[in-house]
């Protein structure tokens, strides 16, 4: 039976979160705060809104506490905010807007970075799960429903950080708890599927974790698809449909986002950033570079120069 203190405890949790963002991210730059006391936590503020970010999305999973987003992934849209959370079960790169932000109502989100060995644990002790039909193609990232005990859990880690002597014992128990709401909830079968080591999912994943590493040398899909033990054609199917990509469009999406990067952030010519994404013809790059971003990198990085830097999340 549903619990009829559910909205309320959902509301003043999420008060309870927006006011604990908003007393240490002071300034909303887009930049997440990443408490070194506390790995693998992020806190984000917006003061204005975002329309163009590439980003890439460690596997996580991202609350927003205040306001909406739309990420793009590949040719797919995902639009989610207060009610929903995201997961990404792996490296992956996607635009981003958040559309609506300002100084007096700003966009709050708070992220944690997914721990696989916390998951293949928790997977041994937990319950089977019951029989739920999950398609083998589904995509990497996906949302689900927040429930009252899942923001709760997020409020508590945050509110470790105001009492450091306890982080040590506590923050484990409840990032245990988080990931055992996780596997409970909507997106379960999805992280089941992605963590369980005989499952193409698991090997296409670590191909991804490869290429993510890698993104900057020539690309070998068939090297990837032998150590994925699977035929190129099968590699490639998989691929794409966790993804929403191909194997080259991924490592386009990769090398794009990080030049964009280091011009914004290093202000390195597009030459030089270029070259140090592993392209070898500036003009190629330069052309691909307009495709995605809707300008060559001269103009585009000349428009945004004040605006938030683009971030791995």
């Amino acid at each position: 039976m549903p619990d009829p203190s559910a909205p309320d405890a959902l509301r003043d949790t999420r008060t309870s979160l927006a006011r604990r963002i908003l007393e240490r991210v002071e300034v909303g730059d887009g930049a997440p705060l990443q408490p070194p006391e506390m790995p693998g936590l992020m806190m984000i503020r917006l003061d204005q809104p975002i329309l163009n970010t590439c980003s890439v999305y460690e596997p996580c999973v991202a609350l927003i506490v205040q306001g909406g987003k739309r990420v793009l992934l590949g040719d797919e849209t995902l639009t989610y905010g207060e009610d929903r959370y995201l997961i990404a079960s792996m490296d992956l790169p996607v635009k981003t807007a958040v559309m609506q932000a300002s100084p007096e109502r700003p966009y709050l989100g708070v992220a944690l970075r997914l721990d696989w060995r916390e998951i293949a644990s928790l997977m041994l002790e937990m319950p089977p799960a019951a029989p739920r039909k999950v398609e083998p193609d589904s995509r990497a990232m996906t949302t689900g429903a927040v429930t009252a005990p899942l923001l709760q859990a997020f409020d508590r880690l945050l509110a470790l950080l105001d009492q450091p002597d306890h982080i040590a014992v506590l923050a484990p128990l409840i990032r245990r708890e988080i990931h055992y709401r996780l596997l409970a909830g909507e997106a379960g079968a999805r992280l089941r599927q992605i963590a369980t080591v005989d499952t193409q999912s698991h090997q296409v994943a670590r191909a991804i974790a490869q290429l993510n590493a890698r993104f900057a040398e020539p690309l070998r899909i068939e090297a990837l698809a032998r150590d994925s033990s699977m035929s190129l054609s099968t590699f490639h199917h998989h691929f794409k449909a966790l993804t929403a990509m191909s194997p080259l469009q991924y490592q386009k999406q990769l090398r794009l986002a990080e030049a964009r990067r280091l011009m914004l952030s290093e202000r390195v010519d597009a030459s030089t950033a270029a070259f140090r994404v592993g392209y070898e013809s500036p003009s190629q790059f330069s052309r691909e570079y307009r495709r995605l971003f809707g300008a060559p990198p001269s103009k585009d990085i000349a428009g945004i120069r004040l605006a938030p830097t683009p971030a791995r999340v």
